[in-house]
C-alpha cells in the first residue's frame, strides 16, 4: 500500500464523533493594520479587541498613512475603530493578554516601564485610558512573561522569569487575578535548558483545563520539582496544593534539528470540555513529534503515554493553535497537512494549507477550510508576504484572531494581524457509519446492479436484484450519513482510482462526484473491502493478512497519509471480498463466498477475535459473498 504503515497511535481509545463549528474562511476587511514587527497577543472585552505584539505603526482598514503606536493598541470589533483613547506607553513587546475577573486589562510581557514608570513585564492596566492599575500587586520582576491566562480568579504565568512578586518562582507561577497577590500554595518550578546550542530555559505554552483542575506547559525544560519532564508538564491542580502529575511522554525528548531548534514544543490547548489537549511542534526532522500536531486525552496517566493522534506537515513549522468548538485550529510556516510522507515537498496524502489550517478532532486530518496566509496580489510595497511565526491563534466570544510576522491572510492584505468570524462560517455535523442494528446489505454482483439482502443483526432475507446505474464498476464502497463512499479505476489519476461519492436515499445511489482531489495517491480500487468508522476506513487487501485502517475526515473526505494495522487473530485477511460493519460487528464475504460476522472492538487489545465468528450464509446461487462491493444501509 502507498504510505507508512504503522502500529495504531492509540490502540486503547477512539475519540467519539462530535459536531463541531468552523469560523468563516473570509477575514474580516474591517480590522486594522500594523506596520511592522508581530502582533502576538488578544484579549476582548465587550466591543473592544486589545492587540499586543512588538510594532511601531497601525492604520485603520483602508486608511492610507501610519500612526505611531508602539507594542499595544485597542480598537472596536465591530467597525474596526482604532481607540486613541486608550494609550499606554510599554517600552518593550507585549508577549500575552488577560482578562482579569474585574475586568482589567492584565498585560505579560517583555518590557521594564510602563507609562513612565518602571515595572517590569507584568502590569495591569484600566481598559478605557491604558492607565496602569496601581494598586494591582502583580511584578514580573525576574524575566519575561510569555502567558497569562485567568481561570476564575486564578491567574496562571509562564515565561522566563525566576522572580515574581518578589518570591522565587521558575519559569511558573499562580497569582490572584483580582489583587495580583502571589498565590504561595502554587510552587512548581521548571528548569533546566535542554543540552543544546543557543538554549535557554523557559516555558512558551501554557493551558488550564475548562474546569481549573489541570495545567500543561510546554517549553524549554528538562526537569519540574525534581521530576524529569522534557519539554511537556502536566500539572494536578485539583486539589489545594498543586503537584507534578504523573503524565510523561518521550516525544518530545529526542533532538530535531537541535542546532536552530532546541525546543520545540512550541504551543498547548485544551477542548472546550476539557477532555483533551493538544500541542504543535516546530523543529524540523527527528525521532519526535517534529513539525506536528499531536491530541492527548486529559484523564491518561503514566511514564509512556501515548499520542491519540499526530498530524505532520512533512518538515515545516507549526507554532500556534487554538482548539475551539471542536475544531483544532493550527498555524505557522507550513505549506502542507497529513503530509508524513514528505520531507520538505508534498507527498502522498499531502493537503495544500498554506500556513493556516483546520482539523478534525477525532483524527487530526484537515478539513475544508483553507484561507491560507497569502496575500493574494494585494500586498503593499512595503509588505512581507510570508513570515515565519504565526505567534497567536485565539478564539475570542465571537471569532478567531491570528496574529503574524507577515502581512497575508484569506488571499487579502491585513498587516500583522486577522480575524475570522463565526458569521459565515458553518456547522459540521455528526457524520458517521450507520448505527441501526437492521437494516440492508448490498452486494455488487455485475455492472450496475447489486443484490440487496433485508438483514436482522443475525439472519438474512431473500437478496432480490436492485438496479444501481450510478454504481458502474464499484469496488469497494461503504455508508457514511447520507453518502455512499465507493472506490472506481481510473486510469487518468496517479494511483489508477478515485474514490466517489453518491447520495446514497431510499434504496438508490445518486450521481457520483469525486470526494476529494487530494486522494488520487490512494489505490482505493485495489481494496478488497472497507468501511468507515468514528473517523477512520477500515480495509483489507489481496496481498495483506492484516485489516488496516487510515484516517479519514467526512467534511473534505481526506484519506490519511499512514496506514496502521490493528491487532487481530484467527481470520486471514487477504481472502476477504466485501467489509461492512453493522451495529458492533463486522460482516465480511470472502473468496469462497460465504458470508460471516464477528466481533469489532477497535479499542481492546485484539479488536477482531476469528475464533468468535459465526457463518450467516453459504454461497449460493441466490447471492456469492465474494465481491468488495459489499455495504450495509437502512433503506
Amino acid at each position: 500500500m502507498v504510505g507508512l504503515t504503522a502500529v495504531p497511535a492509540s490502540a486503547v481509545y477512539v475519540p467519539p464523533t462530535a459536531a463541531a463549528t468552523l469560523v468563516t474562511a473570509n477575514p474580516a476587511d474591517n480590522t486594522p493594520h500594523a506596520q511592522n514587527g508581530s502582533m502576538r497577543a488578544f484579549a476582548q472585552i465587550g466591543d473592544i479587541v486589545y492587540a499586543g505584539g512588538s510594532f511601531t505603526g497601525v492604520k485603520a482598514a483602508g486608511a492610507s498613512s501610519w500612526s505611531a503606536a508602539n507594542n499595544l493598541i485597542a480598537y472596536n470589533i465591530n467597525t474596526g475603530a482604532i481607540q486613541t483613547g486608550f494609550a499606554p506607553v510599554l517600552d518593550g513587546a507585549v508577549q500575552t493578554l488577560a482578562v482579569s475577573p474585574d475586568s482589567k486589562l492584565i498585560v505579560g510581557g517583555s518590557f521594564g516601564t510602563v507609562n513612565g514608570v518602571a515595572r517590569k513585564n507584568l502590569v495591569e492596566l484600566d481598559p478605557g485610558s491604558g492607565a496602569t492599575v496601581a494598586s494591582w500587586a502583580g511584578r514580573g520582576d525576574g524575566g519575561t512573561v510569555r502567558r497569562a491566562i485567568v481561570q476564575g480568579n486564578n491567574l496562571y504565568i509562564a515565561g522566563a522569569f525566576h522572580w515574581v512578586n518578589g518570591t522565587q518562582h521558575s519559569l511558573l507561577a499562580r497569582l490572584n487575578a483580582t489583587t495580583g497577590a502571589i498565590d504561595t500554595t502554587f510552587q512548581i518550578d521548571a528548569s533546566g535548558a535542554r543540552p543544546y546550542p543557543n538554549s535557554s530555559e523557559l516555558v512558551w505554552g501554557l493551558a488550564v483545563a475548562p474546569d481549573g483542575k489541570t495545567v500543561v506547559a510546554v517549553g524549554n525544560f528538562t526537569t519540574v520539582n525534581g521530576n524529569a519532564r522534557n519539554q511537556v508538564v502536566m500539572i494536578d491542580t485539583s486539589t489545594g496544593t498543586p503537584t507534578v502529575a504523573n503524565w510523561v511522554t518521550d516525544r518530545y525528548v529526542a533532538a530535531c534539528a537541535s542546532d536552530a531548534f532546541p525546543f520545540y514544543a512550541r504551543d498547548v490547548d485544551f477542548s472546550d470540555d476539557g477532555s483533551f489537549f493538544v500541542i504543535v511542534a516546530d523543529g524540523a526532522s527527528g525521532d519526535a513529534y517534529c513539525d506536528a500536531t499531536a491530541r492527548w486525552e486529559t484523564a491518561d496517566r503514566g511514564t509512556n503515554v501515548k499520542a491519540t493522534w499526530v498530524a505532520y506537515t512533512g518538515r515545516d513549522s507549526v507554532t500556534s493553535l487554538e482548539v475551539a468548538d471542536g475544531v483544532v485550529y493550527v498555524a505557522g510556516h507550513f505549506r502542507w497537512q497529513n503530509n508524513a510522507n514528505g520531507v520538505d515537498a508534498k507527498g502522498d496524502g499531502g493537503v495544500d494549507r498554506y500556513g493556516v489550517a483546520a482539523l478534525d478532532q477525532q483524527n487530526g486530518r484537515p478539513i475544508a477550510w483553507n484561507p491560507t496566509r497569502s496575500p493574494g496580489d494585494a500586498l503593499p510595497a512595503d509588505g512581507v508576504s510570508w513570515g515565519a511565526i504565526v505567534w497567536e491563534l485565539w478564539k475570542g466570544p465571537n471569532g478567531l484572531f491570528l496574529g503574524q510576522d507577515s502581512d497575508g491572510l484569506g488571499n487579502e492584505y491585513h498587516g500583522r494581524l486577522g480575524y475570522f468570524p463565526d458569521s459565515g462560517g458553518r456547522a459540521i455535523g455528526v457524520l458517521d457509519a450507520p448505527k441501526t442494528a437492521t437494516g440492508y446489505l448490498y452486494l455488487g454482483t455485475s455492472t450496475g446492479t447489486v443484490k440487496k439482502v433485508a438483514y436482522t443483526g443475525t439472519g438474512l432475507g431473500t437478496p432480490a436484484t436492485s438496479s444501481q446505474p450510478q454504481l458502474t464498476g464499484a469496488k469497494a464502497a461503504f455508508a457514511l450519513s447520507n453518502k455512499l463512499v465507493w472506490a472506481k479505476a481510473d486510469s487518468s489519476t496517479s494511483s489508477g482510482s478515485v474514490l466517489n461519492i453518491s447520495v446514497f436515499s431510499a434504496g438508490a445511489a445518486g450521481a457520483p462526484w469525486v470526494g476529494s482531489g487530494y486522494n488520487s495517491w490512494f489505490p482505493a480500487a485495489s481494496l478488497t473491502g472497507a468501511f468507515y468508522l468514528a473517523g477512520r476506513l477500515y480495509y483489507t487487501t489481496s496481498t495483506d493478512n492484516a485489516l488496516f485502517y487510515r484516517y479519514l475526515t467526512p467534511d473534505g473526505y481526506i484519506v490519511g497519509d499512514t496506514a496502521y494495522t490493528l491487532p487481530t487473530s484467527g481470520i486471514d485477511w487477504h481472502t476477504v471480498r466485501g467489509l461492512t460493519w453493522v451495529s458492533g460487528k463486522i460482516v465480511y464475504g470472502s473468496t469462497g463466498g460465504s458470508l460471516r460476522t464477528v466481533g469489532f472492538d477497535p479499542a481492546a487489545a485484539t479488536a477482531v477475535v476469528g475464533a468468535n465468528s459465526t457463518q450467516l450464509a453459504a454461497s449460493s446461487t441466490a447471492a456469492t459473498w465474494n465481491n468488495p462491493t459489499l455495504f450495509f444501509a437502512t433503506s
